[in-house]
């Protein structure tokens, strides 16, 4: 072949080299052309200071957009697909801004980058917190004493637990465990109650504790009650008493006589609270001005732990003139 018949037209066969690629390229692109998708991935995070914990709710779950030629992109799924947080450099705060990395194994993937997600976060601590034991009484017993021991504890005193969890949740917290039925003997035991948590936000438990990041802890979840009770009665009848009223009637009037109806209660509650309640005094009222009889219905002021059989009871005050002074009624 002559050099010539090459080199001629040089510039037209060039021009037709390059169509022939372009041409070669959009068949090519044609068949695998560039697109996107959208896959919801889990999240998780790394390098967590061990003295922070994130507080729910947590974000588990995100949102990644990837795009490529079709080929690449048909191959990506939420097991070659991932999102996670780096938060070492978190801080404490109601509302603190992590930066989210995502990434693909599929050769020819190329993953946006999420917007950051906001998570609250607190500082981890540890609290000891003894158990107390919540029991009730069967008709005619009083409960003495009650004791929660810990697994493996035969000590009398309480048992205490540790809570390690977010600072905010140490806020008046207490331990509890609860006698599983009424307590109808002079000695009582039971094993493996579970002990459950209280703070200024209600009642939770090891389910609320897998909510946070990383999840709190409680060493003992479930401790031996031990009660003491003694038979006796829970329930007597008492008399009510008026008082003095706070204000006496017009100048000139008396109260000749006083009728309270019921004149009596039946009260119920712990029998050792019950022994210390003879009568109950009813609340003062005002009778001033008061030239005649005069009737009111008061709350009956039951002492604390004890119940009554009747909510009210109805003063009769019977007023006249006072024969050794001189009326003179109020307008």
């Amino acid at each position: 072949m002559s050099w010539k018949l090459v080199t001629d037209d040089w510039r037209l066969k060039l021009l037709a080299v390059g169509l022939a690629v372009l041409m070669l390229g959009a068949v090519a692109f044609s068949q695998n052309p560039p697109t996107a998708g959208t896959l919801t991935v889990g999240l998780t995070y790394t390098n967590l200071p061990s003295n922070l914990v994130l507080l729910p709710p947590v974000p588990n779950k995100i949102n990644v957009t990837y795009t490529g030629l079709s080929g690449p992109i048909s191959q990506v799924t939420i097991y070659n697909l991932s999102a996670k947080v780096d938060a070492s450099h978190a801080t404490p705060g109601a509302a603190v801004k992590l930066n989210v990395i995502a990434a693909s194994t599929v050769n020819g993937i190329t993953v946006q980058t999420p917007a950051p997600i906001v998570v609250a976060i607190d500082t981890l601590t540890s609290k000891e917190v003894p158990v107390e034991v919540k029991a009730s009484a069967g008709p005619g017993w009083s409960i003495t004493n009650t004791v929660a021991i810990c697994p493996g504890s035969s000590k009398p005193n309480p048992c205490a637990v540790h809570f390690t969890g977010p600072a905010s949740w140490m806020t008046n917290l207490h331990a509890y465990a609860t006698f599983p039925h009424t307590v109808a003997a002079n000695t009582d035991s039971y094993p493996n109650q579970s002990v459950q948590l209280q703070n200024n936000n209600g009642y939770f438990d090891l389910t609320t504790c897998s909510k946070v990041t990383p999840a709190c802890s409680l060493d003992v979840s479930a401790v031996t009650i031990h009660v003491d009770a003694v038979a006796g009665s829970t329930s007597s009848t008492v008399a009510l008493l008026d008082a003095a009223p706070s204000r006496p009637p017009a100048n000139g009037y008396r109260v000749t006589a006083i009728t309270i109806t019921p004149n009596t209660v039946i009260i119920s509650g712990d029998p050792v609270a019950l022994g210390k309640v003879r009568s109950i005094v009813l609340p003062a009222v005002d009778l001033s001005g008061r030239t005649s009889d005069a009737t009111f219905s008061v709350a009956i002021p039951y002492p604390d732990g004890i119940s009554g059989t009747v909510a009210n009871a109805t003063v009769r005050y019977s007023i006249s003139a006072n024969p050794n002074a001189s009326p003179t009624p109020s307008p």
